[in-house]
């Protein structure tokens, strides 16, 4: 990929990630389809982020953008917890493991207090990954990533 690609493909998930672009339209064998949300949605904030962050370390980390969109969506205090985490694990914490999914899904799974929605991640046809993804309301930042249930992995 040459340079003026990578930065119009880092810009491009920037926007994204930054709730810029967060609607989007493509078209896949004859039927376009359609992917809406709003920067002010929670829900909105966290499918934000996993599309963005495994676009980011699909592409090599796409220039560190995998770092800059923690620095933006996660707590620092949370930032420091998942660092610790992958030194002992050997993995990374955002997705919990050491390969890239396939696909993602987020379910809002409904707290009064703090947004919590349910990341589903697809390795292969047969295994998925569940992860309970925690975001503040007030900071709109999320604070805690953990295991919900793994399945077939």
């Amino acid at each position: 990929m040459n340079s003026k690609t990578r930065t119009a493909l880092t810009a491009g998930v920037l926007a994204v990630a930054l709730g810029l672009g967060a609607t989007a339209q493509a078209a896949s064998a004859g039927t376009p389809r359609s992917v809406s949300g709003k920067p002010s949605d929670n829900i909105t904030r966290i499918a934000d982020f996993y599309g963005a962050y495994i676009d980011a370390v699909t592409d090599e980390d796409s220039g560190n953008l995998g770092a800059a969109l923690r620095g933006h969506y996660l707590t620092a205090g949370f930032q420091k917890e998942l660092n610790a985490w992958e030194k002992r694990e050997h993995a990374d914490g955002v997705l919990r493991a050491q390969n890239v999914p396939l696909a993602w899904k987020v379910t809002d799974n409904g707290t009064a207090d703090y947004t919590e929605a349910v990341i589903t991640l697809t390795w292969s046809k047969n295994s998925t990954t569940r992860l309970v993804v925690d975001m503040t309301r007030g900071s709109r930042k999320i604070f805690h990533i953990g295991e919900k249930g793994i399945g077939g992995k």
